[in-house]
């Protein structure tokens, strides 16, 4: 996937969750499916996700060597990448990123700053993503918590399909 296609494919993603989101009733804010995330929890965990990709993203790039080291292999293509998620999802059923281990209170009073809290973080994130070349993009490696280090391309086609599966979630359970 180009650099321009994996945008187009963040932003259209984004979009169809706020959209969703816009006529989600507010009392699901905070109240979810028995044992699951609420719909405010997900929300969450995708801007504490696009804040770790965004500190990634604005590290220097020989600290991303010096920590991760440099790609070795073909670039895996969206549905690898896609595949490759849901198979160790399917292997790690309830998995829980460290990141998101410790959620903050979610109310509805705070429901529409996490909205905007995500779209600032999905702009910011769409910034850095343009100012890598496309060899920088394919060179330098970021870690998953589930998938390992991966290409900074690959991690932005994830980041995509990241939030197509919060929102798929979401749909099914309400």
């Amino acid at each position: 996937m180009t650099k321009k296609d994996i945008t187009d494919l963040n932003i259209e993603k984004h979009q169809t969750l706020y959209d969703w989101l816009k006529k989600h009733p507010g009392e699901n804010w905070t109240k979810g499916p028995a044992d699951k995330w609420n719909t405010g929890e997900h929300v969450v965990h995708l801007v504490q996700s696009a804040t770790a990709l965004n500190k990634g993203l604005g590290m220097p790039k020989f600290i991303l060597k010096s920590k991760f080291g440099s790609n070795n292999r073909a670039n895996r293509s969206y549905d690898e990448v896609v595949q490759k998620y849901q198979d160790q999802l399917a292997a790690n059923p309830g998995i829980v990123g460290d990141i998101s281990k410790k959620m903050p209170p979610i109310t509805l009073a705070n429901k529409s700053m996490f909205i905007s809290k995500l779209d600032a973080k999905k702009v910011s994130l769409l910034k850095k993503f343009q100012k890598w070349s496309d060899n920088d993009l394919d060179t330098y490696l970021l870690p998953h918590p589930l998938l390992g280090r991966m290409t900074i391309r690959e991690i932005m086609m994830w980041n995509a399909y990241h939030i197509e599966h919060h929102y798929e979630n979401l749909k099914a359970n309400y």
